[in-house]
């Protein structure tokens, strides 16, 4: 099988469209049909048929669509590799981190590594991990630092550290002027992520559990790091993690709420495909992260 027919295949099988895919890849229809085609022959069994105005896998396309994967991550890992003989602690690290771990643990690991290591450039992602546990599996991302979730074969994940998400509001609000309950909350409005982010999602149901109205929202963002410096402005209450109260980086002007069980506990962690590529540089930024260094 020709390695460029196994690209084409990719994009074909991602966008479910030849138009598309020949838009996005350069290439005409007539081309990629006939790739499909090559490939077909190999396969000795159709990879497309006909949805619609599109086409989808076929199970032998959706084996094929899993090897062709597999085959570009051993390429591209193999170029990496070739690319770190006798360059030491150097090269290109792709990291994906979740906001919070950007903005609390990222800063001194960098450091350190920058510090060991000048060659070494860094490209991070911050994002939830929705949308970076994705780039992950596509092979975009070396690494990830985000919230734990259930494990997947063919990663290894490694335990960073504890966080805590917890109700707060600007260290002069009304709230604080008895012992709040969490009925006593839903008086009050929100600064929040939206709905299917996890601390959101928390959130509502730890509400709904309780057979309360879920929080008032007037400020809904996906921009998790403004959300500290919107709430001390205001009088909206938000649900961050307790980093934001503690220690150099911490907000100035915000405030715990103490509510009983409005307390969400989390745990960071580093990772990255089992068998993939690691430069060297990756793996000491890997072991720097668990050294807990910036925790």
């Amino acid at each position: 099988m020709d390695l460029r027919d196994l690209r084409y295949f990719e994009t074909i099988a991602e966008l479910q469209h030849l138009g598309r895919a020949s838009a996005r890849l350069h290439r005409t229809q007539p081309a990629l049909t006939s790739s499909i085609r090559r490939l077909e022959a190999d396969c000795g069994a159709a990879l497309f048929e006909k949805s619609g105005r599109g086409i989808r896998l076929t199970e032998a396309g959706k084996v094929l669509q899993k090897w062709a994967q597999q085959v570009r991550f051993d390429v591209e890992d193999a170029r990496r590799e070739l690319s770190t003989i006798g360059s030491g602690l150097a090269g290109h690290v792709r990291v994906g981190i979740v906001p919070t771990a950007a903005q609390f643990l990222l800063p001194s690991v960098a450091r350190q590594l920058l510090q060991e290591a000048p060659g070494v450039t860094l490209r991070t992602v911050v994002a939830l991990i929705d949308t970076l546990k994705p780039m992950l599996r596509a092979g975009e991302l070396d690494l990830i630092v985000a919230t734990e979730s259930p494990p997947e074969a063919g990663y290894i994940s490694r335990v960073l550290a504890e966080d805590t998400i917890v109700v707060v509001a600007s260290e002069g609000h009304e709230v604080f002027r008895g012992t709040p309950t969490l009925k006593d909350l839903t008086a009050y409005r929100w600064a929040l992520q939206p709905p299917g982010a996890p601390t959101r999602d928390w959130l509502d149901h730890t509400f709904d559990r309780k057979r309360l109205p879920r929080p008032q929202v007037q400020v809904e963002t996906t921009m998790l790091l403004m959300l500290p410096a919107l709430i001390a402005e205001t009088g909206l209450l938000s649900f961050v993690s307790r980093h934001h109260l503690q220690g150099p980086g911490g907000q100035s002007g915000l405030r715990e709420v103490p509510v009983k069980g409005a307390a969400m506990r989390r745990r960071l962690v580093v990772s990255y495909r089992a068998h993939g590529f690691l430069s060297p540089a990756a793996r000491r930024l890997i072991e720097l992260f668990g050294q807990g260094v910036g925790a």
